[in-house]
């Protein structure tokens, strides 16, 4: 009798402790989890933090492609061809290069149908037809990825 009496206290004990194993394999792969989904969140958030600040130092970079560019539209005819000039103009090429490789793309202005997600509006000719067609850029607009970094001011012309 005593060994039908010690065989049930055994197979009591190894249900509970197989229970307990169950019990804590089960808190440890929740904490697994959780930990994956901390770790994903962590980098979704880094990669959010490292595009915001890319769009910010592009941003103040901008107005000084800007300047370069409306100083090359200033040229004067007869030191055009001067190597000082080709300088500046090697200096915008290579700013476009650097933008192109960080994922800055210029936003096309002239000839396309008029977006407000896309172009800022500075004026507004009347013409014939229902079509707003940007007819001129006043400032070069950017985007990186799907975020606008700056709007492409435009002139806007009604035409068919």
């Amino acid at each position: 009798m005593k060994k039908g009496a010690d065989h049930k206290p055994k197979r009591h004990d190894a249900e509970r402790l197989e229970q307990q194993i169950t019990v804590l394999t089960e808190a440890l792969q929740r904490e697994r989890a959780d930990a994956m989904n901390v770790r994903r969140r962590s980098e979704e958030e880094r990669a959010k933090m490292g595009s915001f600040y890319k769009a910010m130092v592009i941003s103040e970079l901008l107005p000084v492609i800007d300047n370069f560019e409306r100083a090359l539209r200033h040229v004067p005819k007869d030191i055009e061809e001067h190597s000082y000039i080709k300088g500046v103009q090697g200096v915008v090429k290579q700013f476009e290069q650097s933008l192109a490789k960080l994922g800055v793309i210029r936003i096309k202005t002239v000839g396309e149908v008029f977006d407000p997600a896309l172009h800022e509006a500075v004026s507004m000719e009347e013409g014939v037809g229902s079509r707003e067609i940007i007819n001129e850029e006043l400032q070069s607009g950017y985007i990186m990825g799907k975020e606008i970094i700056r709007h492409a001011m435009v002139k806007v012309k009604m035409e068919k």
